[in-house]
């Protein structure tokens, strides 16, 4: 069976279907292949849909052989998160609540990826509800990092990195709702895009404040740029959804970055993060000096705002999940337990206040990027732990509070800022660090540019994972 397929960008399987010199049941049978000797080692997927995938495989090759016009992502393979909804294919969230749940519709994002002519695989596995950023879950346990067995490869679209890094489809849908497609990203060593909020329409909306985004998770930049053309763009079911065409990402990619103002901050102001992931990073940055930009290391001066973040968080996860503890609790993840029962602890008034301050607190950011075009930072404090964990030992414990080792993600939920999470190397134990791009609000074109010119300058896409 040919691996390379499974290694070989989007972009080009693309160029290859149409111009009928790759068939796409030959393609789809070598993913597939991958897929079956792998999955039992990583449990990256927890709902299968191979047999259908064959089907729409076969569909697609004749359609090819016709003649037809082909969508964006004809034949392409792809996963889709077990977050999102999915028609006549179980959605069970990370939990045994959900465990039998077959939705009869698709999540928007879904539908867009279907009418482009993806075809999935199946359901990546994700934390229980997607609360956290570590890659285990109390129906579906633990998926594994593909650079080390047993450690955390990030959450909660933990599956969809780990079949990027490992070959299993070149695209994967993920969402992120405090980092959720970034952490994973970090932790495998492959790319993951948030986009602007709004900017991937997500219908229906979860309830948790606005700050959920939809975006990709793939192996190089232009396949994150292919994806996201295939799922941006306006839909009026989404209130936020950007009322104008997306850009044309793919063949601006290469328009360069030369002469933007970039600020660098090792720690936004107030962040811990281990010597190793600083030093990988601020390695990183001297590269946006060589792509003729000026560099300046900054505190933004946004102050802290764990506290805001503190209260959001927990009280948008209490509200959504608190009336299932009387039944669920003792099946339930105890640090998701944990959130909702602290989240229960703050009133109306105390939410409405946090609130506010999330206002002032993006007026802050808006102001800092009328100064500077990027924003550079670690994408984590910390490189892969064990998943068994929370939080890495030798940190500070908690019994919910994972976000302390995950501060750079959720300022740019909060702030609807496209970020994005490029490969930048590797502590001395083996394992992937990330370098965090944001750029002003709707800007992701921005964040693909500065993205692609860093790859082009570091590449990342030779280092595979040994499994």
């Amino acid at each position: 069976m040919n691996h390379e397929l499974c290694f070989t960008p989007a972009t080009e399987l693309s160029r290859l279907i149409r111009a009928k010199a790759l068939s796409p049941v030959e393609l789809m049978r070598a993913v597939l292949h991958r897929a079956e000797m792998l999955n039992p080692k990583l449990n990256a997927i927890c709902t299968p849909t191979f047999e259908a995938a064959i089907e729409a495989a076969e569909r697609a090759e004749a359609a090819v052989m016709r003649g037809d016009r082909l969508p964006l992502l004809h034949g392409i393979p792809t996963t889709i998160k077990d977050l999102a909804f999915t028609r006549g294919v179980r959605t069970m969230a990370g939990s045994h609540i959900h465990k039998d749940r077959v939705p009869e519709f698709d999540h928007a994002h879904v539908e867009r990826l279907r009418a482009a002519g993806a075809i999935s695989i199946g359901k990546t596995t994700t934390s229980e509800f997607g609360w956290t950023g570590v890659s285990r879950s109390p129906l579906t346990g633990i998926t594994h990092n593909p650079w080390r067995h047993g450690y955390n490869a990030g959450a909660s679209s933990a599956g969809a990195a780990v079949c990027a890094a490992a070959g299993i489809a070149p695209i994967h849908q993920g969402s992120d709702g405090a980092g959720s497609i970034r952490m994973p990203a970090a932790f495998c060593g492959v790319y993951g895009l948030k986009p602007s909020h709004g900017r991937v329409p997500y219908w229906p909306q979860p309830p948790n404040g606005l700050i959920s985004h939809v975006g990709p998770l793939t192996r190089t930049v232009a396949d994150a740029a292919l994806m996201l053309q295939a799922m941006a763009g306006p839909d009026d079911r989404d209130l936020t959804s950007i009322d104008c065409p997306p850009d044309d990402f793919l063949s601006r990619l290469d328009e360069g970055i030369a002469g933007l103002k970039v600020a660098y901050s090792p720690d936004l102001g107030y962040l811990r993060v281990d010597p190793e992931v600083a030093d990988r990073v601020k390695a990183a940055v001297a590269s946006f000096e060589e792509f003729g930009c000026r560099v300046e290391e900054v505190d933004p001066g946004w102050g802290d705002p764990t506290q805001m973040e503190h209260c959001l968080f927990a009280t948008n996860i209490a509200a959504m999940l608190a009336d299932f503890l009387p039944r669920w609790s003792d099946r339930m993840d105890p640090g998701l337990v944990a959130l909702i029962r602290h989240g229960l602890t703050y009133s109306g008034a105390d939410y409405c206040k946090a609130y506010a301050q999330r206002i002032v607190y993006y007026d802050k950011v808006r102001a800092f990027f009328e100064q500077y075009d990027l924003l550079l930072t670690p994408a984590l404090s910390v490189a892969a732990f064990p998943a068994d964990r929370l939080i890495p030992g030798h940190w500070e414990q908690h019994d919910w509070d994972w976000l302390r080792w995950a501060g750079f993600s959720y300022p740019f939920n909060l702030t609807w800022l496209p970020a994005a999470t490029c490969p930048c190397g590797f502590t001395d134990d083996g394992l992937p660090v990330g370098l965090q791009i944001v750029a002003g609000r709707n800007r992701d074109l921005r964040v693909l540019q500065a993205s692609r010119a860093f790859e082009q300058a570091r590449p990342w896409v030779q280092f595979r994972p040994p499994v």
